[in-house]
């Protein structure tokens, strides 16, 4: 019993404090804003942590109006993809920064056509890793895409 205990005090003497956050900039926070669709629920656009950057799912949705834009998977990813550009700009970003992406499509058939646009947005860099998954989307909508990205 004894060296169990000196085994967890060991490693938490060994664990690392950091000292990034401060009362000035916490390590955790919401970026927002509106040249993107605000939240219309209990979540954030976007969550920068660390030097990391969270982008809630983006939807076809005007940021001037917040309501939904119909219209063919072309339309529809270029307003997503333009939201997504938007969130990170608010936090200094550009689409070179992001990481990661997943798409969520209404119908897979869609694939070639969202990806002829979606890959006009990283010419200037290798593009992030993604997953593309079938998903049940509401109403008119075609795509959702959420990203990760990094400083």
């Amino acid at each position: 019993m004894k060296f169990r205990n000196l085994f967890f005090k060991l490693n938490l003497a060994a664990v690392p404090v950091s000292t990034a956050a401060t009362a000035a900039e916490p390590l955790r926070q919401a970026v927002t804003t509106t040249d993107a669709p605000a939240a219309k629920g209990p979540y954030s656009q976007a969550i920068r942590y660390g030097g990391l950057l969270f982008l809630a799912g983006q939807v076809p949705m005007d940021p001037k109006t917040n309501e939904w834009v119909a219209g063919d998977i072309e339309s529809q990813t270029r307003l997503v993809m333009n939201n997504i550009q938007a969130i990170l700009a608010a936090n200094g970003m550009s689409m070179a920064n992001v990481l990661s992406t997943t798409v969520y499509l209404k119908d897979f058939a869609d694939f070639p056509k969202m990806n002829a646009i979606y890959a006009g947005y990283f010419k200037e860099v290798a593009p992030p890793a993604r997953t593309t998954v079938p998903a049940p989307l509401g109403g008119t909508m075609l795509i959702e895409i959420s990203a990760i990205a990094g400083q």
